[in-house]
């Protein structure tokens, strides 16, 4: 077990030196020499502290701008390939006792409806999800000790991983919940979670408090240590990821990539994931009520220079983003994406009506999985329902390791490969398999490595009379 000293989120967290490092990058954003050097650098494809990171992210010079976008999508495709990893949220319930102003879940909403889903209910859930395809889950639930304590988060995870319909299982579940004790991430760590994943929301500590009223998450020091407490626990696959737009973006993308700093310093390992969520409208919030929203185009310059600095990690976007954002930062850097999501608890199986809603947000992109597959091959790109990486072991730092090397395109390039074909025989319409058997032949075509290519083509060969016992 790996055995961690929590510190105090401020020495990790420093303010005095995200201030610092915000006015070194305002008065270096046109320093053509400087912003050169820190391009040369990223190139290397070894990462960039957090000072050169936010020099890029305000670098004003557009030919270095873009320069900056072009070595996002060099770097993307170096480690990540053309794969995009798909998944859903599956909302358990909304009860909570928190008072985020930003959520429609906090606990003086009266508006909303309340519900809880039964463990037959996450059964139907699941099932209307294999029945699209869909082979990992994000798992979300408000923080409620009476109603979302940790044994029926542990419950539903094991009916969960239960469930075999006809050639459809969720292999992986991912978990986001609210920050806990090192004794439940050990129990969440022993259920067989995927990635452990938890967004700070703002770093900054003044404005997180204002945000957060009420509730257990109020404590800022114990939320932005959640990840230290995670690891102690024996979590070694874990995400981060702030909400731009509730605050200032320039104070959290330093936060952020402070974070992954520490994280890798003092767990032994980066984070797994970071998602970049942007604010949307819900139930009882209007967007416009907070005036940081970050514009497309510097949202854009968020997700490349990300990329540049922690070239190593996945990165999330959900179906908050419209398809035309979806689609510019799938080459800059985004490698998961969830598709056919709903943020309503209960909202696979039986899509609620405008008086039972209890969504989280409004999403954006409401295309059917199958419509968003076909998009992401029509661009070029293999849809990986794969999973392979969590049960063979390749997690944390080995998984790390292995990524950084950039070996790990000869693992997960053959496994998109054959979980793409599972979907296309079980679930794709005849014109998304048509389109994905021809890129799948040019994929396989591709690859230069003999023995590999006859061993994939012998396992879809499998694939293609009925064999399910693959496991990907």
């Amino acid at each position: 077990m790996y055995n961690v000293k929590s510190p105090k989120a401020e020495e990790f967290i420093d303010d005095g030196e995200i201030l610092e490092t915000l006015a070194y990058a305002e008065a270096n954003k046109a320093n053509r020499p400087l912003i050169e050097s820190i391009i040369a650098k990223a190139a290397l494809c070894k990462g960039l502290d957090h000072r050169e990171a936010a020099v890029l992210l305000d670098c004003e010079l557009p030919d270095l701008v873009e320069k900056i976008f072009r070595l996002a999508e060099e770097i993307k495709q170096r480690f990540y390939g053309n794969r995009i990893v798909m998944f859903a949220p599956l909302y358990l319930s909304n009860y909570c006792v928190n008072g985020c102003v930003y959520c429609p879940y906090h606990a003086k909403n009266k508006h909303i409806p309340r519900k809880k889903l039964s463990q037959e209910e996450i059964r139907r859930e699941v099932i209307a999800l294999q029945d699209m395809g869909h082979k990992r889950l994000a798992l979300e639930t408000g923080e409620h000790p009476v109603e979302s304590p940790i044994e029926y988060v542990l419950e539903s995870i094991k009916t969960i991983y239960s469930i075999h319909h006809k050639n459809g299982d969720i292999r992986r579940v991912n978990v986001n919940i609210a920050a806990t004790t090192v004794e439940n991430y050990r129990k969440l760590k022993d259920a067989g979670i995927g990635t452990y994943i938890l967004f700070q929301e703002p770093y900054n500590k003044k404005n997180y408090e204002a945000l957060h009223p009420t509730g257990p998450k109020s404590d800022y020091a114990y939320h932005t240590e959640a990840m230290d407490r995670a690891r102690a626990g024996g979590i070694d696959d874990m995400g981060i990821g702030v909400l731009f737009g509730l605050t200032g973006y320039r104070y959290d993308f330093v936060g952020l990539m402070m974070h992954a700093e520490h994280m890798e310093a003092a767990l032994g390992v980066g984070p797994h994931t970071i998602s970049v969520p942007r604010i949307r409208p819900a139930d009882d919030i209007d967007a416009d009520d907070f005036s940081d929203a970050v514009p497309d185009e510097k949202f854009l310059h968020i997700v490349a220079v990300i990329r540049c600095a922690v070239p190593y990690t996945g990165m999330i976007i959900s179906t908050r983003e419209s398809k035309k954002v979806r689609e510019r930062v799938l080459d800059l850097g985004i490698s998961q994406i969830s598709g056919a999501s709903r943020t309503s608890v209960g909202g696979y199986a039986e899509p609620e009506n405008e008086e039972e809603d209890t969504s989280q947000f409004d999403v954006a992109d409401h295309r059917t999985l199958d419509e968003v597959v076909a998009w992401l091959m029509e661009l070029g790109y293999i849809p990986s329902f794969c999973t392979a990486c969590y049960r063979a072991g390749r997690t944390g730092e080995r998984f790390m390791k292995i990524c950084k090397s950039g070996k790990i395109q000869d693992c997960c390039t053959p496994n998109a490969i054959l979980t793409l074909k599972e979907y296309l025989l079980d679930y794709a319409s005849p014109k998304t398999r048509a389109l994905g058997e021809e890129l799948i032949r040019k994929d396989v075509e591709k690859i230069d490595n003999p023995a590999l290519k006859k061993a994939l083509l012998e396992d879809l060969a499998k694939l293609e009379t009925g064999a399910r016992a693959l496991r990907f």
